[in-house]
This record gives C-alpha cells, sequence and structure tokens, in this order.
C-alpha cells in the first residue's frame, strides 16, 4: 500500500538509502534535510516533496506537517533520522572542543523529539508510524563518548514515546544500526566491518511493512 512517509536528514547515508528503497516500494516521500539542495533533483511533484528544515526548529516541524496534511492529506509514517557526530573526549584534549558539542545533543536529542512532538497529531489520525534511528551505541559504553550518550537518550525516547502512545493505534520503531560506511567514520574505525546505509533502509521497509496490529519494537543490527 502506497503511504506518505516523511524522512528527515535524507539528503545522505540511511536517509537518502531509505528515500531511494522507499520511492522503489511505491510510497510517496517528503524529505527533510538542513540543506535541501542535494534533494531537488529527487523532487517529483504529487510523489517526492523535498523541504529544508532544521530538526532543531520545532515550529518549522510543526508548520511542514500541518502542510503535508493538508495538501496530501495525510502523514502515514515519519522517520526521525536526522543525527551529527563528532568525536569527543572528556578526559582529555582529543576530540572535538566542546564548543561545537552543543550542534550534536541538539540535533540528536531535541530533533527525534521535536520531530515526534510536530509529528504525533497526524500519525494518531492516520494510526501511523513513527521511526526511530538509535545506534548500538546506545546500548553499552563507549568511553568518553557523548554521540553514545545522545543514541542512549533516543532509546529511552522511543520507550517513552511507545508508552504514551498505547491505545492510538501509533507504532513506534527504533533501528539501532552498529557501524554504518555512511562516509563520517574515525580513522580508528575505517578498517572495521560495516553496514551499507541500505541494510538500514530494509530494517526500516521491514518495520513499516508489518501488519497494523504489529509493532516492531526495536531492530538492533550489525555488520558481520
Amino acid at each position: 500500500m502506497s503511504r506518505v512517509v516523511l524522512v528527515t536528514g535524507a539528503s545522505r547515508g540511511i536517509g537518502a538509502a531509505t528515500a531511494d528503497l522507499a520511492a522503489r516500494r511505491g510510497h510517496r516521500l517528503v524529505l527533510v534535510a538542513r540543506d535541501a539542495g542535494p534533494l531537488r533533483e529527487r523532487a517529483d511533484p504529487g510523489r517526492v516533496w523535498t523541504e529544508s528544515c532544521d530538526v532543531t526548529d520545532f515550529a518549522a516541524l510543526a508548520s511542514l506537517v500541518a502542510r503535508v496534511e493538508r495538501e496530501w492529506g495525510r502523514l502515514d509514517v515519519v522517520f526521525a533520522n536526522a543525527g551529527t557526530s563528532v568525536s569527543t573526549s572528556f578526559l582529555t584534549d582529543g576530540g572535538a572542543p566542546p564548543e561545537r558539542w552543543a550542534d550534536m545533543v541538539l540535533t540528536n536529542v531535541c530533533g527525534p523529539a521535536f520531530t515526534a512532538k510536530a509529528a504525533l497529531p497526524a500519525l494518531v489520525r492516520s494510526r501511523g508510524h513513527l521511526v526511530f534511528t538509535g545506534s548500538a551505541a546506545g546500548r553499552g559504553v563507549r568511553p568518553g563518548n557523548l554521540y553514545s550518550a545522545t543514541k542512549w537518550a533516543v532509546t529511552g525516547l522511543a520507550e517513552n514515546v511507545r508508552a504514551e502512545c498505547a491505545g492510538t493505534g501509533v507504532r513506534v520503531t527504533l533501528l539501532q544500526p552498529g557501524l554504518v560506511d555512511t562516509g563520517g567514520i574515525p580513522p580508528e574505525r575505517a578498517a572495521d566491518p560495516k553496514l551499507a546505509p541500505s541494510d538500514v533502509a530494509e530494517a526500516f521497509l521491514h518495520a513499516i511493512s508489518q501488519p497494523p496490529h504489529v509493532d516492531v519494537n526495536e531492530i538492533l543490527l550489525r555488520p558481520v
């Protein structure tokens, strides 16, 4: 069944791969990124809507969701995928300086929370599906790693949203990939096994393709 699917962080990596796969499966897409320039070539009236929107701006997200419902009649699936990463250390001078940490925390924690808040009224109306991109790093300890802490927050966020949505018909899924080859891998992990962004996209499509009474709560996937 063709559905209206909104994807944040859609210009590259997991978001771009998900957009490609969802389009091939016949879904209508709303593709969102801070810089919509790379998305413009994907635009297709009535099928693919591209939009510049910062997920740390709640008012902009809420406005976009309202316009999608008004112009396309419904919103069925929202993929809160946008995120960023910088290397950190609390003990040494290694990694990014602390003044660069705030954008990562806002994007990775407030971003999915704001996306959920903006989208859930529409998803309740459609009995839709909210999917978060977490990380395997949000399940274990990573010394000195603030990115991991932000993904722990997404793990908790998904659980909290799912609990609040009980009885609404809205499904909530948390994807937790291991290392994904998105082009931003630190040099010390360059030789490690990696997932392709398309692997995570397949997990997303698997979750949203289940019957309406089936809620895939979590998918943890790692490279062999």
